[in-house]
């Protein structure tokens, strides 16, 4: 075990909202683990436990798979790596599935973790340059840990999307949750969509755009999730 200030390989982060998952304690055994990482779109804030995209793409080859959401509400691109670096000796994921935020994000380290996010006062020296190599210096992490754990990853995106800065990986690049619906399928559909697709909260994005993410993601990936 490896463990310096925040950062572990042994020991997921502390989380007020705890893990959308099942408990890894005692770990099961016989499948390869999938770690599927993001922010509250990825914990599925305002959806119910089966209707969040995680859980939609988590009933994809159970046989040889086993899936753990480690989605964070108000995650940032710098949490997603720490989550993901203490999972190497308590998941040992196999696969990495990556739902990246809004690269203005950040993660501020004192004695405690604070998620910075939106207009935050310790944000407002960022700009869009400084956004992207941080989000280029995570991906990198991310890339890193798979090559040394021998994992399989693929990247998506919540909301805005950053896939022409990922060449050679696996991306899903035109769709995001926040883009992906509505949508016109002229042989599906005889009316147009009149009103928004909301979770329960009222804020985030509803059972449609998870639905559909899920059905995209699927649709590019399910080939090599095995």
């Amino acid at each position: 075990m490896i463990k310096f200030g925040h950062y572990s390989d042994k020991g997921l982060p502390a989380s007020e909202t705890g893990y959308r998952c099942s408990s890894w304690d005692p770990m099961p055994s016989g499948k390869k683990n999938v770690v599927v990482l993001g922010c509250s779109h990825t914990y599925g804030v305002g959806h119910s436990e089966d209707t969040h995209w995680v859980a939609r793409i988590s009933k994809h080859n159970t046989e040889r798979l086993r899936y753990w959401n480690l989605g964070q509400p108000g995650a940032s691109a710098d949490k997603i790596v720490r989550i993901l670096y203490g999972s190497e000796q308590v998941l040992y994921p196999k696969i990495i599935v990556v739902c990246w935020p809004v690269w203005s994000r950040r993660e501020r380290l004192t004695g405690v973790c604070v998620d910075l996010t939106s207009d935050n006062e310790f944000l407002k020296t960022e700009n869009d340059e400084t956004d992207k190599q941080n989000f280029l210096k995570n991906v990198f992490f991310v890339e890193k840990f798979a090559k040394a754990n021998n994992c399989l990853t693929f990247h998506c995106f919540a909301e805005e999307s950053y896939h022409e800065n990922l060449h050679g990986l696996n991306v899903l690049e035109d769709y995001t949750i926040k883009n992906c619906w509505p949508y016109w399928d002229k042989f599906e559909q005889r009316i147009t969509y009149d009103k928004p697709s909301l979770a329960a909260d009222g804020k985030h994005y509803g059972v449609e755009h998870h639905e559909r993410f899920a059905e995209l993601f699927l649709q590019k990936f399910q080939a090599k999730l095995r």
